[in-house]
């Protein structure tokens, strides 16, 4: 993955026209739960181009939230940048985030990866896979809906009730198929569960190794990485594990995102528009997907290395604006079920 400074302003170019040039001025306060080397490159690339200064302030994605919400209209922020729709959606609802007028978003990123109102856009994706032992299991689940089937009692290590990743795929499970069939479909993942809920997704993969479970549910880039770098406890026998995209037949698999909107009160809101569109071009959407193993949102973009060996899959399309509506019903069917 290769990008230049002469590509980088062929895609201002391109996005912006005139707006995107050395010769703007002035400043941009970023709020960002997003912490990967990459970031510095993108970061100063935009400078580079602009003229702009980019001020960052990085933290919890709900601790930035709060803070923005408390400062209200005297906060210096302009750009949040989050990861999971959950995340983004808690910031619409607390009231934190403006619209985004701009036809180069509407263009470029998917409708499914925009908010309804414009407020939050995603810029890459991870999907939620399913992982299993080649050596123990034979007729690896297929389906989400496979993981809730008694066959793998005992056998599945999924995160807890409280991780957002789990928070969004419940949503869209409720989305597609309604709050009861939902209900059903947490129950029997419960029942199956080969541990109670502990650790990261990277603990799940490394459960298969350590012969604590068969079958595991994790993000992809948690496998990329481990595939690309040495990770303790997964890289050094990672030829043991298989994954599934699920839903393959039907909706998809599903994905979450890592996006940004542009905070209430932002001081510099046009420069937070630029920003946003400058995401959006091939070069940026190279290290902001290619930073951390994940999916770019803009089709076309060059993913990395392990993203690559990952495989083509149909992914879930579904509207997550929509599936963020259903967030506080995919808990309350957590708590009901006693998934920990």
């Amino acid at each position: 993955m290769s990008t230049s400074h002469t590509r980088l302003a062929a895609a201002a170019l391109l996005l912006t026209g005139s707006a995107l040039t050395a010769t703007a001025e002035g400043e941009l306060n970023i709020y960002s739960s997003r912490h990967y080397d990459t970031d510095e490159q993108l970061y100063g690339e935009f400078e580079d181009a602009t003229g702009i200064t980019i001020n960052r302030i990085e933290g919890n994605a709900d601790e930035l939230i709060a803070r923005m919400k408390a400062e209200g209209p005297n906060s210096p922020a302009d750009i949040l940048i989050a990861v999971d729709t959950s995340r983004l959606h808690r910031a619409k609802e607390a009231g934190v985030l403006q619209a985004a007028e701009s036809e180069i978003l509407e263009d470029r990123i998917p409708a499914y990866l925009q908010d309804v109102d414009n407020q939050w856009f995603g810029f890459s994706q991870r999907s939620r896979v399913i992982y299993y032992d080649k050596n123990e299991v034979a007729e690896p689940p297929m389906t989400y809906a496979d993981l809730a089937d008694p066959k793998y009692k005992g056998q599945v290590c999924i995160r807890s009730s409280g991780n957002v990743y789990n928070q969004t795929l419940l949503a869209a499970i409720v989305t597609h198929e309604g709050e009861d069939a939902a209900k059903v479909w947490a129950e029997g993942v419960v029942a199956n569960m080969a541990r109670d809920p502990q650790g990261g997704d990277t603990d799940q993969i490394r459960g298969i190794v350590s012969g604590e479970c068969e079958i595991a549910v994790g993000n992809t880039y948690y496998f990329a990485r481990a595939m690309a770098q040495d990770v303790k406890g997964v890289s050094e026998q990672i030829d043991m594990i298989g994954w599934i995209f699920p839903d393959q037949d039907g909706n998809g698999a599903h994905m979450n995102l890592s996006g940004a909107g542009i905070a209430a009160h932002a001081p510099h809101k046009e420069n937070a528009v630029k920003f946003l569109e400058y995401l959006a071009s091939d070069s940026a959407q190279e290290y902001f997907a290619g930073g951390n193993n994940e999916f770019p949102a803009v089709e076309g973009i060059e993913t990395t290395a392990a993203v690559q060996k990952l495989g083509e899959f149909k992914p879930d399309e579904i509207d997550l604006s929509e599936v963020a509506g259903n967030l506080d019903t995919a808990q309350k069917i957590f708590n009901e079920v006693g998934w920990k």
